[in-house]
């Protein structure tokens, strides 16, 4: 049963439907109105999108709902991110260091919509209401790395991940392009761990290590189910002398983006 409660997602595109059908107006016509496709309309309605601040503005305008749809937004986004991960969210807002560690995939921070969509889409185990509200979460978190307090943000990539197709390869152009614009930023730093190295330390998983501005440092480590945010000490030490033994294999940062570069075109 838990499976067939209403996401906050789909709530906002059954009050939009309510709303536009009181005032008379088919998808097509609101669609003209808000300058949007009625195929983008549609997929808001149902809860396979999460619409934009400007569309929701629009809608608001056009329907006259005194700023309801606004409203629901916030609800939206406040709900985007799973119960489990909303503890290492507020981690991330105060750390002043972030080390993340993937085998996998390119780090959430760091990924495009279009990535971090076909990664949440893989094997259609996942909604799409929460594949929506999950990835709204994920991008309004790549917000860290931009504000006036960003965080040192150091990724540790195994060249597998940077390889891996996640989509088409104009896909994974330009989520490797964007690699590179944002290690352009001097707080953001990438490492590849070339296929060279062989098996090393962080095979065994992804994980993060966040430090606060007081000096706490605290870990985050997924499973197939959640996430586990810990700060005992034996568990960060554990994941620190892991973090070095990678480290120790990874390339320099201009070698890793040359890496990066050239991957780039082989997916041209």
């Amino acid at each position: 049963m838990g499976n067939d409660r209403m996401s906050t997602l789909e709530f906002l595109g059954a009050e939009l439907r309510r709303a536009r059908r009181a005032k008379g107006l088919s998808q097509e016509e609101l669609a003209q109105r808000i300058s949007y496709s009625s195929s983008l309309v549609g997929m808001v309605e149902i809860g396979h999108r999460t619409p934009s601040q400007d569309f929701i503005a629009r809608v608001d305008a056009v329907l006259e709902a005194g700023g309801l749809f606004e409203r629901l937004l916030v609800l939206v986004r406040a709900d985007a991110a799973p119960p489990w991960l909303r503890e290492w969210i507020s981690v991330e807002r105060e750390a002043t260091l972030i080390r993340w560690f993937e085998p996998s995939l390119v780090p959430g921070l760091l990924q495009t919509e279009a990535y971090a969509r076909a990664v949440l889409e893989w094997g259609g185990l996942i909604r799409l209401p929460e594949v929506e509200q999950r990835l709204t979460s994920r991008l309004e978190r790549q917000s860290v790395l931009t504000t006036d307090k960003a965080p040192q943000f150091i990724a540790l990539v195994d060249e597998f991940a940077l390889r891996r197709a996640v989509g088409e390869p104009a896909l994974m152009v330009e989520q490797l392009e964007h690699l590179l614009r944002m290690t352009e930023l001097p707080h953001v730093h990438l490492h590849v761990v070339p296929s060279e190295a062989g098996a090393h330390a962080g095979l065994a998983g992804p994980f993060i290590l966040a430090r606060t501005a007081e000096g706490t440092e605290v870990t985050h480590l997924d499973n197939q189910l959640r996430a586990q945010v810990t700060d005992n000490p034996e568990d960060v030490d554990t994941l620190q002398r892991k973090w070095e033994a990678v480290r120790g294999e990874a390339l320099p940062r201009r070698a890793s983006r040359e890496l990066v570069r050239e991957l780039a075109k082989s997916w041209t």
